[in-house]
């Protein structure tokens, strides 16, 4: 069985981690309620940051739910995850959906986004020539 734990560095800890994220990221995937922003990295494996506020997200027990579901959610999907730095963003009304729909959107946001990591890794040959023509 593989480690299902959520260590420090599964995690971005810093505002450089964060910024780096935001300055350029590679990948935007949405979804109701969020949005992650990834940029590549050559880690080996995933790392998750959160960024949900007050402003969005009014309630402490809300914003600490939504915390819980996407790290759980994380923390089950690490082995399937490409080797991106990942920011989650809460939109608006992200507390007015249940945990199963959020656990629903969470899992077809990590599909998309490791289907789209797959897609800009693969560099295209120079000049977009095909080695067959």
């Amino acid at each position: 069985m593989p480690h299902q734990g959520f260590p420090r560095c599964l995690r971005l800890l810093n505002a450089g981690d964060f910024s780096h994220v935001f300055e350029q990221a590679d990948l935007k995937v949405h979804g109701k309620g969020m949005m992650a922003l990834a940029r590549l990295s050559t880690r080996g494996h995933p790392r998750i940051g959160l960024v949900v506020s007050k402003k969005n997200v009014k309630l402490a027990v809300d914003r600490n739910r939504f915390k819980r579901l996407v790290r759980e959610s994380v923390r089950l999907r690490q082995d399937h995850l490409p080797s991106v730095d990942i920011v989650i963003l809460a939109k608006r009304g992200v507390q007015d959906i249940d945990n199963e729909t959020l656990s629903r959107q969470l899992n077809g946001m990590w599909k998309r986004l490791q289907r789209d990591a797959q897609a800009v890794s693969v560099p295209l040959p120079p000049n977009g020539v095909t080695r067959d023509a």
